[in-house]
């Protein structure tokens, strides 16, 4: 994959500018990163090889900094701690788009089987001045504190889940200098995450949520996943606050505080609370299929004050065209403290303003087949509601004649179908679901 690379930006004419490396906490990632400088090398395209395990959000930012042709990442993000993978992001610094990773698969395919890449040796690499290593937490933190108003946070007693990840050094070190008092849990790299997938979600956080349900003073308790692109967030009392509800309400926030211009972009499993927020400060909103580098795309071209989606991933205005859970977490902190609010008082307040909004999603496994079938002729009707439009730029979406919704995505590697529903009432959001799984199984 790295010759591929090589290959390819040789191709673009881009060698000279050189290409960052960075890996997570996983198991051999270190190696990996080495391992692939050298290659890099072996072909004169100088490697920016970070010094350790570094958040994605970083890379992106470093790519952009230097100036880079792109960026080498190795890392699983939130996925189970046996997973790794190679992702490869573009000289704009988002994720490579289709068409790009497409031409490097094929590129690495043609070469399966022949050893038909070149290395050299890391310290030859390096005398060559065509590896090296590089430090860029620094110059990220820096570009963080001018997005975020580190000011308010002072005296906050802040509760922090790194999930044995990147961010540590990174969320925490931003809020104690800030003057907040902070609490740590899973600080330290462990390749095995504790056993468990080290997503920030409800049922992987159970310690912080724990800690910030029974420890009053706690304000917030903030966590993030394996390479720090995702967040997850909790409020006082150890409530879980589902990231769609974030989005809307960072959204509405940043409009508020910053007095920016532009639009909204969200995937199309995101929730439309988003839409309630956009309309009600009259501005648009951009549907994409699920994967971030579509909303990255809109966030280089400065069309957006913030992207989001319902996986935890979010970037705003002038940042990373890439998931940040660490300006997510600083942001939403800084919003608590300049409101004055818990995070579930801020939402009622939106909803007092917007209407109320609920979302789910669930994971459905199949029992066999005909999905596929029912999917080519739709209901005309939908748990007693007209379908009043089609949704297809990724998966089968209906929005139902009283605004509600639901979407059908099955996975293209295991025999789930992810469904999505959103309603106006935990009533309607169960009506939804049950005719959901009825559809999906037959």
């Amino acid at each position: 994959m790295t010759q591929a690379i090589c290959d390819h930006i040789r191709e673009k004419g881009e060698r000279e500018k050189g290409v960052v490396i960075g890996y997570d906490t996983r198991f051999m990632g270190r190696k990996f990163a080495l391992e692939s400088a050298e290659i890099l090398a072996a072909n004169g395209i100088k490697a920016f090889l970070c010094k350790r395990d570094v958040p994605t959000p970083v890379i992106a930012f470093e790519i952009i900094r230097r100036k880079a042709a792109g960026g080498i990442n190795f890392t699983a993000s939130h996925n189970p701690p046996e997973y790794n993978g190679l992702k490869f992001s573009s000289s704009w610094g988002g994720p490579a788009l289709p068409e790009t990773t497409g031409e490097i698969e094929r590129r690495a395919n043609e070469m399966m089987g022949e050893m038909t890449y070149r290395e050299v040796s890391l310290n030859k690499g390096m005398d060559e001045k065509l590896i090296e290593i590089i430090e860029p937490k620094d110059s990220y933190l820096k570009e963080i504190r001018e997005k975020v108003d580190v000011g308010v946070l002072k005296g906050m007693k802040v509760a922090v889940d790194h999930l044995y990840g990147t961010s540590r050094d990174y969320l925490d070190s931003v809020l104690k200098e800030a003057g907040c008092e902070v609490v740590r849990f899973h600080e330290y790299p462990d390749p095995t995450f504790g056993g468990k997938p080290p997503e920030p979600s409800e049922e992987n956080i159970h310690d912080l949520i724990e800690k910030v349900r029974s420890d009053n003073t706690i304000s917030i308790g903030l966590a993030t996943d394996g390479d720090a692109d995702r967040f997850g967030i909790v409020d006082r009392g150890g409530i879980y606050i589902e990231p769609n509800y974030i989005v809307a309400l960072l959204l509405d926030y940043l409009i508020r505080t910053r007095k920016w211009s532009g639009g909204v972009a969200r995937s199309v499993a995101t929730t439309h609370l988003i839409d309630r927020v956009a309309a009600r400060h009259g501005i648009e909103v951009y549907e994409t299929p699920v994967g971030f580098k579509y909303i990255g795309e809109l966030i280089s071209e400065d069309k957006l004050i913030i992207g989001g989606e319902e996986s935890a991933g979010l970037t705003i205005k002038g940042h990373v065209p890439e998931k940040d859970g660490i300006l997510a977490c600083l942001l939403v902190a800084e919003m608590v403290a300049r409101e004055g609010k818990s995070v579930t008082e801020m939402l009622n307040n939106l909803y007092s303003e917007v209407g109320t909004v609920l979302t789910r999603r669930v994971n459905i496994h199949l029992q066999g087949s005909g999905l596929k079938d029912r999917l080519k002729t739709l209901p005309s009707s939908f748990a007693g509601l007209k379908v009043d439009k089609v949704v297809t730029i990724d998966g089968t979406k209906l929005i139902l004649s009283d605004g509600s919704w639901v979407l059908i995505r099955p996975s293209g590697t295991e025999p789930v179908v992810r469904f999505y529903a959103e309603s106006f009432s935990q009533e309607g959001l169960d009506r939804l679901t049950e005719a959901g799984k009825a559809f999906i199984l037959g």
